[in-house]
């Protein structure tokens, strides 16, 4: 437990950033899922026009570090190509 003044005060904050944190994750990995359903689905013009919330869900949590920059990439990355692999074997 904190004893000081400045650790309750360091604790407070950390709770406070940890529900921004889960929320940001979150969504990243909602619209990621969202995306992966239209792929499966078949529905490439879907999966593309959801692609583009999953990018700025993704660069959302990059920009806040709430995920590294690599992982961010990565994600789109794969993202991208998932849809570019289910469209090459239709």
């Amino acid at each position: 437990m904190p004893i000081t003044k400045g650790a309750k005060k360091a604790v407070r904050n950390a709770d406070k950033k940890r529900v921004f944190n889960i929320r940001r994750t979150r969504k990243a990995q909602a619209a990621t899922k969202d995306v992966e359903k239209l792929v499966a689905a078949k529905d490439f013009a879907g999966a593309e026009k959801q692609l583009a919330a999953a990018y700025k869900a993704i660069d959302k949590a990059a920009k806040m570090n709430t995920i590294t920059k690599n992982t961010a990439s990565r994600r789109k990355s794969r993202l991208a190509a998932s849809i570019k692999r289910a469209k090459a074997a239709k």
